[in-house]
């Protein structure tokens, strides 16, 4: 089963176990210190002992830096430190020597579709896969998503979705309003607008198509694929996440395969008194990688903390443990017993772009699509695969501090959950004024039988029972649904295809349908 992208291989020097030295201490982060001078200088084999005190003294002098700082930077950094979500970041998209800035390339024939109904059985298919690999080179960092693999059916299944949704509730009176996050080399939104214009001239007439992306060289690849064709396609270079303008119209936000590589930050729990700490990236002056943990003070993880309490989803430690001190204190005092939790992946920039969505697409549907598990992930919880592509073979590691801009990070997403996040965070009052949500004007599908001046307050009494985002008059939730009631649902990857693709034309020969079979561990959630 094609389940993970093929990604090329770049050495890197192996990463010091840092964090199994700082979970057999009770002291956090960098409050120990040792004598460096007996360390050997060849620091290539050299991995420091859990035995031993670590160099924390130069440590608590190296700046904390951000992803967004280190943009400026042409060199990998050294003598910093930065959270886990800043160094995945950084690794995955700095413009200088980012992962997908430099070294990734997405799959793209430039030929026809393959020819589904002459392929003999899903062996054939993958043969016939191999053999347009040819034109790439052997360490090319290069991987595939359904998109380019099954087009144009693939996207013009999620056109029938957009479609079908934008006549139920839209049509004739608002226009059609789709945003796409991380478009690739544009495959997607080409595939998705030759459907609307060739079934729905209509709809096309008054289709506006806008895609986010982070990088320049991605945009390039968009516009030469996009703007000769549609022109009611606008392409933007900019991460989502400094997105600041207001959609106030209905609109479609598409993120298909985009979210797996959005950064996480890394949690660990004191096993005795169940405190939360953070993962903090050290580069040393050498660029060797550790990973330390201090309590909780960023605000984001400090959130994310906060939204899954309130959603009652469990921290990873043992439900006994959980509800006992004494046991805790029990367990702390058996021989060799960790002192801190398992290593946990926290989708921080996930929570990033529900904020955005809330406060910047007030009347947005989303439809987002990705990796619900993933085969050799790196230890943890919610751990995310690293891997690169060497001589044609994809080689995944066991940890995540690896030469940034080299391997591919990319994380599972728990559907289930997510939606969870999604529709606490979509029915939360944005930070800005009571009247954020209101409609700009006076629409069919917005009809007032109140004066729109009442405003969000008008149901205070109802927001302060349930901390719900109240109800606006004539104004409804995310999916044109009443507030209150679920607003998405998650799909199996062939149950959303069985559902919008016309199956026919992507079945082989012995009846097999590589677009049902293939992408098993992928899941949507409209």
């Amino acid at each position: 089963m094609l389940s993970l992208r093929n990604t090329a291989f770049r050495c890197a020097r192996k990463p010091r176990n840092a964090a199994y030295t700082h979970s057999q201490s009770k002291k956090p982060l960098w409050k120990q210190v040792r004598d460096p001078t007996n360390e050997p200088s060849d620091k290539w084999n050299y991995n420091k002992s859990p035995l031993f005190e670590s160099t924390a003294e130069d440590v608590a002098r190296f700046p904390l830096v951000t992803a967004n700082e280190l943009e400026k930077k042409t060199d990998r950094p050294r003598g910093v430190k930065m959270l886990a979500r800043d160094f995945i970041e950084d690794s995955l998209y700095n413009p200088h020597y980012g992962y997908f800035s430099k070294e990734a390339t997405i799959f793209d024939s430039h030929e026809d579709p393959f020819d589904f109904a002459n392929i003999r059985n899903s062996v054939h298919f993958q043969e016939e896969v191999a053999t347009r690999y040819l034109p790439y080179g052997a360490n090319d960092q290069l991987w595939h998503t359904p998109t380019e693999l099954f087009k144009p059916f693939y996207g013009h299944a999620i056109a029938r979705c957009l479609v079908s949704e934008y006549l139920l509730k839209y049509f004739p009176y608002e226009d059609f309003v789709i945003y796409e996050i991380g478009a690739g080399n544009g495959t997607l939104a080409l595939n998705i607008l030759d459907y609307i214009r060739d079934e729905h001239p209509d709809v096309y007439e008054r289709t506006r198509y806008t895609i986010v992306e982070i990088s320049a060289n991605l945009v390039k690849a968009q516009k030469k694929k996009l703007n000769g064709v549609h022109p009611c396609v606008k392409v933007i270079n900019q991460s989502v996440f400094r997105w600041g303008k207001r959609e106030p119209a209905p609109c479609f936000f598409l993120a298909m395969e985009v979210v797996d590589n959005f950064a996480h930050d890394v949690i660990r729990y004191d096993m005795e008194t169940l405190q939360p700490y953070q993962g903090v990236v050290v580069v040393d002056k050498e660029g060797d990688l550790d990973m330390l943990y201090s309590p909780v003070t960023d605000p984001l993880i400090a959130g994310f903390l906060r939204l899954r309490k309130r959603l009652g989803h469990p921290i990873p430690v043992n439900r006994a443990l959980r509800s006992s001190q004494i046991l805790r204190k029990m367990y702390r005092s058996l021989p060799f017993a960790a002192n801190m939790s398992t290593t946990e992946y926290i989708p921080t920039r996930m929570l990033s772009l529900l904020r955005t969505l809330r406060n910047h697409f007030p009347r947005h549907r989303l439809l987002l699509s990705d990796f619900s598990s993933l085969p050799d992930a790196i230890p943890g919880i919610n751990a995310p695969v690293v891997q690169t592509r060497f001589r044609n073979s994809t080689i995944p590691t066991t940890t995540l501090l690896v030469r940034p801009g080299s391997f591919d990070i990319f994380f599972p997403t728990n559907f289930e959950q997510l939606r969870d996040m999604y529709e606490c965070t979509v029915s939360s009052p944005p930070h800005s004024s009571a009247d954020e949500f209101l409609p700009e004007r006076s629409t069919p599908l917005t009809s007032h039988s109140l004066s729109l001046k009442l405003g969000a307050d008008y149901f205070s009494s109802h927001r302060s029972v349930t901390n719900r985002r109240s109800p606006l008059d004539g104004v409804t939730s995310a999916s044109g649904l009443p507030v209150g009631e679920h607003r998405s649902s998650v799909f199996t990857h062939a149950q959303f295809l069985q559902t919008y693709a016309d199956l026919s034309r992507t079945r082989l020969r012995n009846g097999e349908n590589p677009m049902l079979g293939f992408y098993e561990n992928v899941k949507f959630l409209f």
